[in-house]
């Protein structure tokens, strides 16, 4: 599904405009990557476009708001390339076949600034936070990389000494 949505193209319906893998970046949030889909809408006055970000996810609405920072950073990386504000995106599920709009308030983009800041911690630290498997690490496309249940297994050196010596 992210092959097709990643392709770079453009395409256009009535008064839709569509571009697939568009390249991201915020210099404010120190962020940048590629939305799966941007569509721009004609707005009213048929002067202007409004761009409209879509993610793609394979599974199902999730119970946290994970998805929902993902398309806020998306519409806020835009928002600062284009000088304009972004009100709304969506959020496609395959799993299930449906939209969801999202809504760009103040709480969901303060999250998504909280979050930025936390990312950056992290690289200036140099640590990477222990993953821990979780049901929706199913769905992930990065489990592979992150490998969750390998890490949840690991025991420092002495433990493994300790067991090792314990069987002699």
């Amino acid at each position: 599904m992210h092959e097709n949505v990643h392709e770079v193209q453009t395409e256009s319906r009535k008064d839709i405009r569509i571009e697939r893998g568009m390249p991201l970046r915020s210099f404010e949030l120190g962020l940048s990557g590629k939305a799966d889909v941007v569509e721009f809408h004609k707005s009213p006055d048929s002067k202007t476009w409004v761009p409209f970000p879509v993610e793609y996810k394979r599974g199902k609405p999730k119970a946290d708001d994970s998805d929902k920072v993902q398309i806020c950073a998306q519409a806020m990386c835009l928002e600062e390339m284009l000088n304009i504000q972004i009100l709304r995106g969506a959020l496609f599920y395959s799993k299930i076949r449906r939209r969801f709009d999202v809504q760009f308030d103040e709480n969901l983009r303060e999250e998504t600034k909280e979050l930025a800041i936390q990312l950056h911690i992290f690289f200036e630290v140099g640590n990477t936070p222990k993953s821990v498997y979780t049901p929706k690490c199913k769905s992930c496309s990065f489990i592979d990389t992150c490998l969750p249940k390998v890490i949840e297994r690991r025991i420092s050196v002495k433990e493994y000494l300790c067991k090792e010596i314990s069987k002699l």
